[in-house]
């Protein structure tokens, strides 16, 4: 008898113990989310702010981002939409349900994204109205998954201020190198659209500084062949009729 009680008694000392222990892990995760959420906040900002080529290490991210606007885009209408909350809205969460996306098919999918969400938030710096940096979500299949990142176009609506990412799979040294800040200097200043069409290529080699493109090229990701032509299909779809052009094109024109 000695014997079962001893069995018994361990067996409920260990249902005891996985029983506090859930209710600490639980009230730890509950306890900790505000601030999980605000660390997730405070990250997005700043990745917003180096995309766009405004981040300053010295000054607080939310007083840099005072002057930072977020607004929901219709893609298809390409217009602003009230129709969703932005402080809330998830645009990731969003294209994984047909309700709220559409689906790619063929040569539309160049980004490799297999769904596009109805709706997306864009960042505009300087006013709704007279914008001096678009600061546009962008994502992307690279070589081992998806890259998720910002491209910044400055108000004419045609240069690129910067582009960044902030989170993807790639082969550090290799297609990794899309979040060396050395290869990301190489896109400002550079055009996006040449005469309305999209113009910016990302090469397989090195761009000809001297050359009549000079303005349109970018150097590719050495040894990163897949990543290169991940990341020039990946900025080619948004920039085009699938992702933000009918946007970009109101903008432009004041009826955005």
């Amino acid at each position: 008898m000695s014997n079962n009680d001893s069995i018994s008694k361990t067996i409920k000392v260990a249902l005891a113990l996985c029983v506090v222990c859930s209710v600490v892990v639980s009230t730890a995760a509950v306890m900790l989310k505000p601030l999980q959420d605000a660390n997730v906040q405070e990250d997005r900002k700043r990745n917003i702010l180096v995309a766009a080529g405004m981040f300053d290490a010295g000054v607080p991210i939310d007083d840099q981002f005072v002057g930072i606007e977020a607004r929901a885009v219709d893609l298809a209408t390409g217009r602003f939409t009230d129709a969703v909350d932005v402080e809330n809205f998830n645009p990731i969460a969003a294209a994984k349900d047909p309700a709220q996306s559409q689906r790619l098919d063929g040569d539309a999918d160049i980004a490799n994204i297999a769904r596009r969400e109805d709706i997306t938030v864009v960042y505009l710096s300087g006013g709704v109205e007279n914008p001096d940096r678009i600061i546009l979500p962008i994502r992307g299949a690279g070589l081992w998954g998806q890259m998720y990142g910002f491209l910044a176009l400055e108000g004419d609506v045609r240069t690129i201020a910067g582009i960044g990412f902030y989170e993807h799979k790639e082969t550090p040294g290799l297609g990794g190198e899309i979040t060396n800040p050395r290869w990301q200097a190489l896109w400002p200043g550079k055009f996006a659209f040449s005469d309305g069409e999209i113009a910016i290529e990302v090469l397989k080699g090195a761009a000809n500084r001297d050359g009549p493109r000079a303005n349109y090229e970018i150097d590719g990701l050495s040894g990163a062949t897949l990543t290169t032509r991940g990341v020039n299909g990946t900025v080619h779809f948004w920039l085009g009729e699938n992702g933000f052009g009918p946007f970009l094109a109101n903008l432009k024109a004041g009826e955005a």
